[in-house]
C-alpha cells in the first residue's frame, strides 16, 4: 500500500475534491516503469488540476495530479532503466491526462523519464522542477540565438515566481546582468539574493504599448507573463535580440505590432517544456546540474508534504507562492 492525493468527482455536483488515499500497485495506470516517488513540487498547472473542475486539463477521474516528480526506479520492463536508477519526469501531460507525482508511487512510460544527472539529488531536481527546467530551456534558446553576457542586461519578468526565480539564478551564475520585474516590492531582497542587479516595478512595463519602438534596453528576456507586458518588452529589445516566452499569467493576447520584428529583427521564441525531445531534455538537465548554483537554489525552497498540496494549489493560482515548493511525498 502507498499514499496518494486522489481527486474524485462527485457525480451529483460534477465537482472534484482531493483526499489522501491508500492505494495498491494494481491501482496504478499502465506503463513500463514503476517509480518510488521521493519528491514533487507545485506548478501553476498543478493548481489548475486541483480546482473542482480540473482547470480544463484533467480528462478523467479519479485522478492523481502532479506534473513532475523525481525518485528511484522500483521496477522496469524497459532495458533503459533498472531498479535503483534515479530518474526525473516533467511534461508529457503527466498529472493532467495521466496520473502524476502526488503519490508515493507512479507508473509511467519509459520515454517520459530522464536519468537524473550525476551530482543532482532527487530533492534538488524538484527544487528545479518543471519551472526550473523551463527556465533552463529559455536560457538555452536565448544563447542558441546569440545571447552572450557582453551584449547587455537580460530582463526576467515574473521574476519572483518559480520560472523567474530560477532564471535569475542561472543567468547570474553565467555572468549576465539581470533586471528582475516584480509587482511585489517585498520580494526585492529575495531577488537580489538570487543575483538580480536591477529591480523593475511591474507598473513600469504593464501599460499597453504607447510606441511600437522604444529605447533599446534589453539584450534578452525570459518572459513568464505574456499579455501587454510582453508587447511592451518587444519594443524595448536591442537589435537582433530575443525573447523566450514561457508563460501567460498576464494574458494570452499580446497587443503588439509587427514593427519590432521587421525593423529590429527581434525574435520571439516559444518555449515548450511538455513535449521536448529526449535529447534536449537531457541537455537541459545537464545544464541545470552545472549552471544552477545549488546554494542559491536552496534559498528558494519552501518545504511541504502531501497534505499541504490543496492549499498550495490555491496559493499558486493567486500568485502567492514565492520561489520553489518541494514536496516530500513520504513526509
Amino acid at each position: 500500500m502507498f499514499k496518494a492525493l486522489v481527486f474524485e468527482k462527485d457525480e451529483e455536483s460534477g465537482l472534484a475534491q482531493g483526499h489522501i488515499r491508500d492505494l495498491k500497485d494494481s491501482d496504478l495506470p499502465d506503463g513500463e516503469v514503476t517509480v518510488a516517488v521521493e519528491y514533487t513540487t507545485v506548478n501553476y498547472k498543478d493548481g489548475l488540476c486541483m480546482t473542482p473542475k480540473g482547470g480544463g486539463l484533467v480528462r478523467n477521474y479519479p485522478h492523481v495530479p502532479g506534473i513532475d516528480f523525481a525518485g528511484t526506479v522500483e521496477a522496469s520492463s524497459d532495458p533503459r532503466y533498472a531498479a535503483g536508477d534515479k530518474v526525473v519526469l516533467t511534461g508529457w501531460r503527466v498529472g493532467e491526462a495521466y496520473w502524476g507525482g502526488y503519490s508515493q508511487k507512479a507508473r509511467v512510460k519509459a520515454d517520459w523519464l530522464v536519468p537524473l544527472p550525476e551530482g543532482l539529488s532527487t530533492r534538488q531536481a524538484m527544487a528545479v522542477g518543471t519551472a526550473g527546467f523551463t527556465s533552463m530551456l529559455a536560457v538555452m534558446a536565448l544563447e542558441d540565438h546569440g545571447l552572450t553576457p557582453e551584449k547587455g542586461t537580460v530582463l526576467v519578468t515574473g521574476a519572483a515566481g518559480g520560472v523567474g526565480s530560477v532564471a535569475c539564478a542561472i543567468l547570474n551564475k553565467l555572468g549576465y546582468e539581470v533586471a528582475a520585474v516584480t509587482g511585489r516590492p517585498e520580494t526585492e531582497g529575495y531577488l537580489r539574493e538570487l543575483g538580480a542587479a536591477r529591480i523593475v516595478a511591474r507598473g513600469d512595463l504593464n501599460e499597453v504599448v504607447r510606441s511600437p519602438l522604444e529605447k533599446e534596453s534589453w539584450a534578452g528576456c525570459v518572459d513568464a507573463v505574456g499579455g501587454s507586458m510582453l508587447a511592451r518588452v518587444l519594443g524595448q529589445m536591442q537589435y537582433g535580440a530575443s525573447v523566450s516566452a514561457v508563460g501567460l499569467a498576464g494574458g494570452a493576447e499580446v497587443p503588439a505590432k509587427i514593427i519590432p520584428f521587421l525593423l529590429r529583427g527581434v525574435n520571439l521564441l516559444g518555449i515548450d517544456s511538455v513535449m521536448q525531445p529526449f535529447e534536449n531534455r537531457q541537455r537541459a538537465w545537464q545544464r541545470v546540474a552545472s549552471d544552477l548554483p545549488m546554494d542559491v537554489l536552496e534559498k528558494m525552497v519552501r518545504p511541504a508534504v502531501l497534505a499541504d498540496l490543496p492549499t498550495l494549489g490555491s496559493e499558486i493560482l493567486a500568485g502567492q507562492v514565492q520561489g520553489r515548493v518541494v514536496v516530500d511525498v513520504n513526509g
